[in-house]
């Protein structure tokens, strides 16, 4: 069965409030059998829209990566990210 796949890119906006959703969303992911594949780092866009940070997280499958980003648990603390930071988030079945 493939890997599932949560991939970010983010600008964070305030680093301070952000702390709050780094600190509570990482036993979530942890808890849905995800972990951290790349999680902020040097990067480079060469190509399309810039964010400032970017993470992978890979699932034990992609019914995994669903469960954990459409759960109650954490839609509450993504609101979080989405007040202190722009984002994009893709879900992603791997090969």
């Amino acid at each position: 069965m493939p890997k599932g796949y949560i991939i970010g890119h983010i600008t964070v906006n305030d680093p301070e409030a952000y702390q709050e959703y780094i600190t509570r969303d990482t036993p979530m992911i942890l808890s849905y059998g995800g972990r951290p594949i790349v999680r902020g780092g040097t990067s480079e866009v060469p190509e399309g829209p810039a964010f400032d940070r970017h993470v992978i997280f890979e699932f034990p499958d992609y019914e995994s990566a669903k469960a954990l980003y459409y759960s109650s648990e954490y839609q509450e603390v993504a609101e979080i990210r989405r007040k202190n930071a722009t984002s994009q988030i893709v879900l992603v079945e791997g090969v």
